[in-house]
C-alpha cells in the first residue's frame, strides 16, 4: 500500500545534498578561501574572493572566476548568501560579481530569501554594481515573462571611502559587524580593506593594496589576516623595465607584508591572491620564506582554493 506524503518544493531542495545549507554546522567563525589567484588563470584557482560565516552569517568578499562554484563546493547555499562585500574596481576580483547576483535570483523559484545585500565603496565600485546586470536585460526579460514574477534585484548599500576605521555593516543583533578603510591601490581609486568583528575574534581581508599603515592599523591583534602577496622584491630583477614592474608596484610585496603581520601582531597569516601564481609546493615555500625574510614568526600559510581556518571552536 502506498501512502501519499506532502513534501514541499522547498524540502526536497533542502535534501539535495550538494545544495543543502551547511551553515548549522559551523558554530565558530570560519574563513573559506573561496579564490586565491589572478587575473592570468591558473589551475585549481578561482579569482580573488573570501567567505567568513559566523553560524548563520555568511560574507562574501568579492566575487572573482568561479565564485558561485566555489561557494557551492563550499556548502554555501547561493540563496542563503547574507551580504557581499566589494574591495574594488578590477575584474579579476568582480567578474562573478554578476552571476552570484543572477544565481541567487533564479534559485528564489524555490528558496525565498530576497534580493542580495552589496555593501560596496561609492565611486566606481558602486557604479559597477548598479550596472553589472544591464548585459542580461534580455535574458532576464524571458525569464520573467515565463517563470520570475519579478526582477533581479540587489540592495547597494554605498559608503564613503574612509580615511580612518569605520564600521560600514553590522548583523541585526548586532553580533557581527564589518569595518573598511581606505587602501593604497593607486592608480585604482576607491579600493579599501575589511575587518570582521565577531565574538570569536576578528578577520581582516586586504582586498589589493600596497602595504600600508592603514592595513597595519585595521589588522592590529587580528586571528586571521588574509593578506594579498606579491614576490615583488624576488623577482625585482626579473621583472625590470617590464610591465610586470608596473604591476607589481601597487600590489603588497611578500617581504614587506612580513614585517606589516609582525608589528600588528597578527596570529594567522593567510597569504592569497598569489603573484605570480605558484604550481609547485616549492613555488608555494618561496612565498613563506619570502614573509620570514620581512620578519614575521607567527602561523603562516600560503593559500589555496576551499582552505578553511576557524578562527575560534565552539563551547
Amino acid at each position: 500500500k502506498l501512502v501519499a506524503a506532502r513534501v514541499s518544493v522547498q524540502g526536497l531542495f533542502d535534501q539535495w545534498g550538494a545544495w543543502r545549507p551547511c551553515q548549522d554546522r559551523w558554530m565558530a567563525t570560519t574563513v573559506t578561501l573561496t579564490g586565491t589567484g589572478v587575473p592570468h588563470p591558473s589551475p585549481g584557482r578561482a579569482g580573488p574572493g573570501t567567505l567568513v560565516r559566523v553560524g548563520k552569517i555568511s560574507l562574501q568578499f568579492d566575487a572573482g572566476r568561479g565564485t558561485v562554484l566555489r561557494l557551492a563546493e563550499a556548502g554555501i547555499q547561493q540563496a542563503r548568501l547574507t551580504a557581499l562585500f566589494v574591495t574594488h574596481v578590477h575584474s579579476d576580483h568582480l567578474v562573478d560579481l554578476a552571476d552570484v547576483a543572477m544565481t541567487r535570483w533564479i534559485l528564489q523559484q524555490v528558496s525565498s530569501t530576497g534580493p542580495l545585500p552589496i555593501i560596496v565603496p561609492r565611486g566606481a565600485p558602486e557604479r559597477f554594481v548598479r550596472r553589472m546586470l544591464d548585459p542580461f536585460d534580455e535574458d532576464i526579460a524571458v525569464r520573467m515573462a515565463h517563470v520570475q514574477p519579478e526582477p533581479p534585484e540587489v540592495l547597494v548599500h554605498a559608503f564613503d571611502v574612509p580615511a580612518e576605521i569605520t564600521t560600514v555593516w553590522a548583523s541585526d543583533d548586532g553580533s557581527v559587524s564589518v569595518d573598511a578603510v581606505g587602501v593604497h591601490h593607486e592608480p585604482v581609486a576607491d579600493a579599501v580593506a575589511f575587518r570582521v568583528r565577531s565574538t570569536d575574534g576578528t578577520v581582516v581581508i586586504s582586498g589589493d593594496t600596497r602595504v600600508c599603515r592603514e592595513v597595519e592599523q585595521l589588522s592590529e591583534g587580528a586571528d586571521v589576516l588574509v593578506h594579498e602577496a606579491c614576490r615583488a622584491t624576488a623577482l625585482h630583477d626579473a621583472v625590470a623595465g617590464t610591465r610586470f614592474e608596473t604591476i607589481f608596484s601597487y600590489h603588497a610585496d611578500t617581504v614587506a607584508l612580513g614585517g606589516l603581520a609582525q608589528r600588528a601582531g597578527v596570529r594567522h597569516l593567510v597569504l592569497t591572491h598569489l603573484i605570480p601564481a605558484p604550481s609547485t609546493a616549492d613555488d608555494e615555500a618561496a612565498f613563506a620564506d619570502d614573509v620570514r625574510q620581512g620578519g614575521f614568526t607567527g602561523p603562516l600559510t600560503v593559500g589555496r582554493d576551499l582552505m578553511t581556518f576557524e578562527v575560534a571552536r565552539p563551547a
